[in-house]
């Protein structure tokens, strides 16, 4: 970077802007390319919209599958080879029990409300996951499912560009701290043909390092708030004048952009939420001084100060042999274990975050208007494989909400005597999809305009109504 952005910027506003010239301001300390737009319309006329009983969502997206049997579906009296080697125990709940390792979660179960029967067909991580992160089924079950234009939106994004916040300091979708991939990058992270000004606003650093900051809510050393908002308008005017704005449909994505930015980098209330230092050491001792427990801090003071959709994300992969990194993919080879390593790492994990970030939440007040979604893109087989470990399993998982106009101690949906199949009321991840925006007071079958300008449903899903208080 110029060490003296000063100049860039004068530089910048004496000279027609192309649209290679835009990018090249939107570097010089903004936000990168991962800000969001707020949008001003209140979304397409004609639009129905139900009484919201949520106003923000935590997404806490568990990649690589964690295991039903080992979590929220016990099957104890399954034979040898089904029911695993870890037993259930009693919770704070008449009937929902929890695996032995998660004495915390035991505790809080009469704040959640679990969905015992979902189901999908998808067996590979890229496909399943876009299918969890969008609610919409792929074109394909393929691991080398990529990226495209053609594939829907994050569920932020659609908030974004429905139901967007009113406050120009917000955005209304925050990711972090990861952007996951298998193989290749995974869809449905960002706004796809939504445009990218409801793409999420996307932090990529670790909020557990002493380090942790964002120096893209900082101006560049020596350049004033208002210096930098006199030179946004001269670029405008230049932008006006050289007709960018009237032939590029990226040149106006890159305007709404701009004004976003401005206002982001004005505002005390934006830099306060991801101010982690704010929090006392025990708070953040409580949480986990892990990326995922302090994300989930994190994510609680970002809804605490109005944005509406975060997403978390576990971690940057699915898994595999280590016991300090990666998601549930424990499928055990080379001589490694799927139990040892989640009794190491994601059930002690799981089992501080999870219930701190519900007790946290509800002891502010902010549970009842917080809908906190716990799931993964599938499960994992009944039938342990040869390696004592569980494989792929999208016939039958378990997803878990808490708060947000959704019942507490409740369970939805059932799953056969060896967790292989739904026994009844039968779930994919488009009804999950449609019960989030449900409860957000969006219209499960609200349109947006996607590729060619067609009319596209947001979701195809039911909202589960039985799970909402």
């Amino acid at each position: 970077m110029n060490p003296n952005p000063s100049s860039d910027l004068d530089a910048a506003v004496r000279r027609v802007m192309t649209r290679r010239a835009a990018l090249r301001v939107g570097g010089l300390g903004l936000l990168g390319l991962t800000l969001p737009r707020m949008a001003r319309a209140a979304g397409p006329a004609g639009i129905a919209r139900a009484a919201a009983k949520a106003k923000s969502v935590i997404f806490l997206f568990q990649w690589g599958g964690p295991s039903h049997l080992e979590t929220f579906d016990m099957k104890p009296d399954a034979p040898e080879g089904i029911r695993g080697l870890h037993k259930p125990m009693a919770s704070n709940v008449a009937g929902l029990m929890v695996n032995e390792r998660l004495p915390r979660m035991a505790k809080v179960m009469d704040k959640v409300c679990l969905v015992r029967s979902v189901h999908h067909t998808m067996r590979n991580h890229n496909s399943a996951a876009y299918y969890a992160l969008t609610g919409h089924a792929p074109p394909l079950d393929d691991i080398r499912l990529k990226d495209s234009l053609d594939l829907y939106p994050a569920y932020g994004s659609t908030v974004d560009r429905l139901a967007p916040l009113s406050d120009p300091e917000l955005p209304t979708s925050v990711a972090f701290p990861h952007v996951i991939s298998d193989g290749s990058v995974t869809p449905g992270q960002h706004a796809s043909f939504l445009g990218r000004e409801h793409d999420p606003f996307l932090v990529r650093r670790d909020p557990n390092a002493t380090d942790f900051s964002l120096p893209e809510l900082s101006l560049p050393a020596g350049v004033s708030y208002e210096r930098l908002s006199a030179r946004r308008e001269l670029q405008k005017l230049v932008d006006q004048q050289s007709r960018l704005l009237d032939h590029s449909a990226p040149a106006r994505g890159l305007d709404a952009y701009y004004d976003k930015a401005m206002a982001m980098l004005h505002s005390d209330k934006l830099r306060g939420a991801f101010n982690l230092s704010a929090e006392s050491e025990k708070a953040r001792e409580r949480y986990g001084r892990t990326t995922y427990g302090q994300s989930c801090l994190m994510a609680r003071r970002l809804v605490e100060a109005g944005v509406k959709f975060v997403t978390v994300y576990l971690d940057q992969s699915i898994g595999g042999q280590s016991m300090t990194e990666g998601g549930w993919d424990t499928h055990g080879f080379n001589n490694t274990r799927m139990f040892p390593i989640i009794e190491k790492r994601h059930l002690p994990m799981m089992d501080q975050t999870l219930p701190t970030l519900l007790v946290d939440l509800d002891e502010r007040g902010l549970l009842d208007s917080t809908l906190v979604v716990w799931m993964g893109e599938f499960g994992r087989t009944p039938r342990i494989n040869g390696n004592i470990s569980r494989d792929h399993w999208p016939d039958c998982y378990t997803v878990l909400f808490a708060g947000g106009g959704t019942k507490r101690g409740y369970a939805y949906g059932a799953s056969d005597r060896h967790g292989a199949y739904p026994a009844e009321n039968m779930v994919r991840p488009d009804d999950v999809a449609a019960t989030m925006y449900h409860l957000l007071g969006i219209d499960p079958s609200a349109e947006v305009r996607g590729q060619g300008n067609r009319p596209v449903s947001i979701t195809s899903g039911t909202p589960i109504l039985d799970v909402v208080a």
